[in-house]
């Protein structure tokens, strides 16, 4: 199988920001190969055009698929299995939000009220109200369909029409 290579930064720089969505280097650098393929990926291929050891793409692959940021994709008589990202970076946005979500604020927000109740510290209640709000809203804003996030985002560009300017008599 053909595989175009990502343009060359493309997985360095998901590899620099991945950290900052709580997902590892070499997962971010296999999410941008894959992202970015013109054919579906094998972890073979990962592994060749990354230049990343097998066991990194394995354990990197197990971790984007745990997040729900790539899909396991057949090819009919191949045993191999490819790998497939959603293309519309909005669909990444939310689910990118509603694991941030799961994994870190819900849990935290939990320890804190926990920790509240042993205590009867007033301002670990203020804070677990905020943790409480903030994973709230981020919940809301993964509910939305794709579509929807991006006319959260771009209002003027998705919701709103542009007046028709009128002619002069």
């Amino acid at each position: 199988m053909t595989h175009a290579t990502p343009a060359p930064d493309l997985p360095q720089l998901f590899a620099e920001i991945a950290p900052r969505f709580g997902i590892s280097r070499p997962a971010g650098q296999c999410f941008a190969a894959i992202w970015r393929a013109a054919q579906a990926p094998a972890a073979e291929d990962l592994v060749r055009i990354l230049g990343i050891s097998r066991s990194n793409v394995s354990t990197a692959l197990k971790e984007l698929r745990g997040l729900g940021l790539v899909q396991i994709a057949r090819s009919p008589g191949s045993r191999r299995d490819f790998y497939v990202a959603p293309a519309d970076p909005w669909a990444l946005l939310r689910q990118l939000l509603a694991e941030r979500q799961r994994r870190d604020l819900a849990p935290l927000a939990a320890r804190l009220h926990d920790l509240q109740a042993a205590s009867g510290d007033a301002r670990l209640a203020d804070l677990a109200q905020v943790l409480d709000a903030t994973s709230g809203w981020l919940a809301q804003l993964a509910a939305h369909s794709p579509e929807e996030l991006a006319a959260m985002m771009h209002p003027v560009e998705h919701g709103k029409k542009k007046k028709k300017k009128r002619a002069r008599d």
